[in-house]
């Protein structure tokens, strides 16, 4: 996949998997990642279906309605290249977060509800439920940040709710942060986000 690493100043801080939205690239959320962990590696991608010429990291059908069948190849070839960008860059493999915004949100959800202990955390922008009717792995201890809007005409307040209750169910330790600015990812959002990962991701203690 194409994509931008960049080596962080502390190596035991996560490493940033970033999510773009449609028709972003992988260096769309890098001022997002400085602003949440400005001492954490990261890893930008780039999604690899393109819509009317627009990046994203699996089909969609209509507004709102995921091609299935492409999510989970999609999701499935995220994770092996997460698994090979490990080895590549030398990154601890039980130490990835990953930060999406919308499109890329909803592949980090995909994520999580398709592969046991892919992620240790994430950051959720405007995500959507990836998908229903599925028996979730495994999520005990793995925090959960979900920025959402009460007036987003995407992804409406109860898909969030809905979300939110589905990775809890798995044991995922979710919180939710609202804002009112529709399906925008603010500056004030990004604050939260911050201010939650801190207060999830600080350094691991020796030996751990």
């Amino acid at each position: 996949m194409n994509h931008l690493f960049q080596k962080g100043a502390d190596p035991a801080a996560p490493t940033l998997v970033l999510l773009h939205g449609t028709g972003g690239n992988e260096r769309d959320l890098v001022p997002l990642a400085r602003a949440i962990a400005p001492d954490s590696s990261y890893l930008g991608l780039r999604g690899n279906v393109l819509e009317n010429g627009m990046p994203r990291f699996f089909r969609r059908l209509a507004e709102g309605v995921f091609d299935e069948e492409d999510l989970l190849f999609r999701t499935d070839e995220v994770k092996r290249f997460l698994d090979e960008a490990a080895v590549r860059y030398e990154l601890d493999r039980s130490n990835l977060v990953a930060v999406g915004y919308s499109n890329g949100a909803n592949l980090a959800g995909s994520l999580l509800f398709h592969h046991e202990r892919v992620l240790r955390g994430a950051i959720l922008h405007h995500p959507m439920v990836p998908r229903r009717g599925v028996t979730l792995p495994d999520l005990t201890g793995t925090p959960v940040f979900i920025g959402a809007g009460t007036n987003d005409p995407i992804c409406s307040p109860g898909e969030t709710e809905e979300l939110g209750n589905l990775l809890r169910g798995a044991g995922a330790e979710v919180d939710v942060h609202w804002e009112s600015y529709g399906h925008q990812l603010t500056a004030t959002e990004a604050e939260a986000a911050a201010v939650w990962f801190g207060s999830r991701f600080g350094r691991r203690p020796p030996g751990e």
